[in-house]
């Protein structure tokens, strides 16, 4: 009957939503998204200047640990901080940037490689294929790589406001990061005097999320910094082309748990095959690379993530795809803490009981 059905309805909202904690959080959460979506464009430096000032303030308090003052903790980490992002700036990002160009040239000349290997092998099965499944392809790139110079000679002269964007991005964020890390403790004060009184529920849900998102941050840096140095070492020493490229791509795809992966293996062993072909040499790249997989997936990961990767699989797999959809890279980047901050709210979330 409708009228049961209303009251089944009410008294479960007013066992889950009438509590003062969980009115308060449920009103943080819409302010929160409110200025996310309306303002969310012009406040990325600031999100992401938050995000590394939260990494780095736990080399901050390591260094205070050791006697070390508060100021001097800050410009150190900071002055390393800002030779890291240099680094990146001006060595890594620009040679990743060039094999990638050049790989995009070659493409046309790696399909018509690829077009006779793939035609050799399937000589035996000619009749299952009267049509060449590559030509199109490789006619197709070769028109794309002809018009590439027109193309990038108009999207660059579009994106300059664009590029001074990211100029001015690269100005504010390390600025943004360094009073952050100074003022970090203040700031949290100031903005603690406008927070809702009954905030329990926001406490139990952030003294859980502080111990892991931190170190789920810290962590995913370091893999991304270990598998990436593994992969370019193993690459380049078996002189497979266009290595920093891959490297970089393996390394960005720790990111996406179990997906990642499978994804970019693919691009690797095109690559190996078109270059070496069916050899010993590419049975060499191919055991190299599961190696290094295989140390990350059961070596790397458990040590670095063991307080952060206490959920199912199935459930990393939904968070990516679900705050990945929402948020893009950054949704995928900290699917696992979010799907953790879903599961605190879900065990911590406070309930109003009828006797």
């Amino acid at each position: 009957m409708p009228t049961s059905i209303w009251q089944v309805l009410r008294s479960w909202f007013t066992r889950n939503f009438s509590h003062p904690e969980a009115i308060a959080f449920v009103l943080m959460m819409v302010v929160s998204g409110l200025i996310i979506g309306w303002f969310g464009s012009i406040l990325t430096p600031v999100f992401v200047s938050i995000a590394l000032a939260y990494v780095l303030q736990a080399a901050v308090r390591g260094l205070e640990h050791v006697k070390c003052p508060h100021m001097l903790a800050v410009v150190v980490v900071f002055l390393v901080f800002l030779g890291v992002l240099i680094g990146l700036l001006v060595g890594l990002l620009p040679a990743v940037w060039r094999q990638a160009f050049n790989l995009v040239h070659a493409l046309p000349s790696m399909l018509t490689a690829a077009q006779v290997w793939l035609g050799v092998w399937l000589k035996p099965y000619a009749h299952y294929f009267p049509v060449d499944p590559l030509q199109n392809a490789v006619l197709w790139l070769k028109t794309q790589v002809g018009q590439l110079g027109p193309k990038v000679v108009s999207a660059s002269l579009s994106s300059i406001p664009g590029l001074i964007e990211a100029v001015l991005y690269l100005v504010l964020v390390p600025l943004l990061v360094f009073f952050f890390l100074k003022d970090g403790q203040p700031i949290m004060a100031w903005c603690g005097r406008y927070l809702p009184m009954h905030r329990g529920l926001l406490h139990r849900v952030w003294a859980e999320l502080h111990v892991s998102i931190g170190a789920y941050v810290r962590g995913r840096l370091i893999e991304m910094l270990i598998v990436g140095t593994a992969c370019e070492i193993a690459f380049a020493s078996l002189g497979l082309p266009y290595a920093l490229l891959l490297s970089a791509a393996v390394a960005v795809s720790v990111v996406i748990p179990y997906i990642g992966a499978v994804v970019v293996t693919i691009p690797v062993v095109i690559i190996g095959l078109l270059e070496w072909g069916a050899t010993a040499h590419l049975g060499y790249l191919i055991a190299c690379y599961a190696v290094i997989i295989t140390l990350d997936a059961n070596v790397l990961v458990p040590l670095l993530f063991s307080e952060t990767m206490k959920l199912h699989p199935i459930v990393i797999i939904l968070a990516v795809l679900v705050f990945g959809g929402l948020w893009g890279f950054w949704g995928v980047f900290f699917a696992i803490p979010l799907a953790t901050l879903v599961k605190t709210l879900l065990q911590e979330w406070p309930q109003v009981r009828k006797d």
